[in-house]
């Protein structure tokens, strides 16, 4: 059975569905403390889900997600965390590659390559150039990735290029940004039931969907996945319109 296919019946498909989704992967922890294991575990099953959200994607439609893999703020976790996540995605990269270039997804990496082992960084560096021209899913891997940090060096690059400061508009800050080329999140999931942002796509989510579930990432499966999607289709996305101008607008 290849990555994209399942044996599982998939759900009926929705008839409008966000074209950019973002997930924050949270619970891997929490569900291996409830099952006695320890948090290592937790994220080799992350890993694992991660099969079903990308097959789900394909199935639904989705052009583009974003997950969020590696935080800035997860170097502070115990050292033997930190090196089973490095090897992890080393462990996926490696698993995957294949299947992924021949179902069409393009690999990015967003975020810092700073303090990655060099091996890690030649296996995502080999992905993202392998799989550049596909185009039926975006796949971007948001790994030493922090919201701030990213403002910050998008800023700098503007500087460093010599923009004038009249110039500067968020128009052009965006094109700065790691997903610059891409449309904004229209729906950011967070699993867990944590109601926190995590300094994930701060500039990006200012007007994305948000959908919270208690599901824990491991646990998160295709039908999850289609019920935050058909939250998001009966959501009314307003961009700060009265009811009389996004009715108008929507005519």
């Amino acid at each position: 059975m290849t990555l994209m296919q399942s044996e599982e019946k998939a759900p009926a498909k929705l008839a409008k569905v966000p074209q950019h989704v973002a997930i924050i992967m949270d619970g891997n922890g929490r569900w291996a403390k409830q099952r006695g294991l320890p948090r290592t575990e937790g994220h080799r099953h992350g890993v694992e889900n991660l099969r079903r959200v990308l097959r789900a994607c394909v199935q639904e439609g989705v052009k583009v997600l974003t997950i969020y893999a590696f935080s800035t703020e997860n170097w502070a976790r115990p050292r033997y965390e930190v090196d089973a996540l490095m090897r992890l995605l080393e462990v996926f990269l490696g698993r995957e590659l294949d299947e992924l270039d021949k179902e069409g997804v393009q690999i990015r990496h967003i975020g810092e390559t700073s303090g990655v082992p060099p091996r890690l960084q030649k296996k995502i560096n080999d992905a993202t150039t392998r799989t550049r021209h596909n185009d039926s899913l975006i796949l971007n891997v948001a790994f030493n990735y922090g919201g701030r940090k990213e403002i910050v060096e998008a800023v700098k690059h503007i500087i460093r290029e010599g923009i004038p400061a009249d110039n500067v508009t968020e128009e052009l800050i965006s094109r700065y940004m790691y997903t610059g080329d891409l449309p904004d999140p229209d729906l950011i999931i967070r699993t867990s039931g944590e109601l926190r942002v995590s300094n994930f796509l701060i500039w990006q989510g200012s007007y994305s969907e948000y959908y919270v579930t208690p599901t824990l990432w491991p646990d998160f499966d295709q039908n999850e996945f289609h019920k935050a999607l058909e939250t998001y289709v009966l959501r009314k996305r307003r961009f700060g319109m009265t009811d009389e101008q996004l009715e108008a607008e929507q005519k």
